[in-house]
């Protein structure tokens, strides 16, 4: 099976086994999601979503968050892990917002991508689950791990394994296959000992055979 018709077969898969997947941060509005996001670098959303709720509450504009005192944010988030860069990232991407963009948070990827601390994954996290563009494909450490256990891509660094995800999935996927891959890492194929023996999609999967082979993966009595 070539790498395009493993891609082709998951994209029938993978939203049965997952119908309800989604972007797991809370979030209600564009810069929400965006403060979000960068909050989440380095950190679970889990995490994530225990702060934000008093974050939210009190930050309620992109004016706000620029105006608010580094130490009052860093303090809130700090938790999160790298407080102090992302309090900057957060503080200096709504100063732009509400210099450059009336306070409302962009909705292209050459605008987003131009904000202070917004990387090109915040960007597609934003534009796909925020206004439902698909610009692009979030590659996060889960995305690059299947992506390589699936094997179709040899690439290492994000944006070329992004590269090589939009040439194979079709556009109107792109921000659901995120999502698809990173429940799946997060419930069945784990970074250490994956759950091969319960793995619904485990006759796509090159590597799974492997796995279990090699006693890589969880035994089938330890995932129950």
């Amino acid at each position: 099976m070539t790498a395009r018709e493993r891609v082709e077969e998951l994209v029938k898969a993978l939203p049965k086994v997952y119908p309800d997947a989604h972007c797991e941060l809370d979030f209600r509005n564009p810069l929400e999601l965006l403060v979000a996001t960068i909050l989440s670098a380095q950190c679970t959303d889990k995490r994530v979503n225990a702060v934000t709720p008093a974050l939210f509450a009190k930050y309620r504009s992109a004016a706000d968050y620029a105006k608010a005192p580094p130490a009052a944010m860093e303090k809130m988030i700090r938790s999160t892990g790298f407080f102090r860069s992302k309090t900057k990232s957060i503080r200096g991407a709504a100063a732009a917002i509400v210099a450059e963009h009336g306070g409302r948070v962009p909705d292209t990827m050459e605008k987003l991508h131009g904000l202070p601390g917004v990387g090109r994954k915040t960007a597609n996290v934003v534009l796909g689950n925020a206004f439902g563009k698909d610009e692009g494909i979030v590659v996060d450490t889960h995305v690059i791990r299947l992506s390589h256990r699936f094997r179709i891509t040899r690439q290492t660094e994000a944006e070329k394994i992004e590269q090589d995800l939009m040439k194979l999935v079709p556009r109107k996927h792109w921000t659901n296959w995120s999502h698809w891959l990173i429940w799946h890492g997060r419930r069945r194929c784990f970074a250490r000992k994956p759950d091969c023996h319960h793995c619904e999609i485990f006759r796509l999967c090159p590597s799974g055979k492997v796995f279990v082979r090699s006693g890589q993966a969880r035994p089938a009595e330890a995932s129950t």
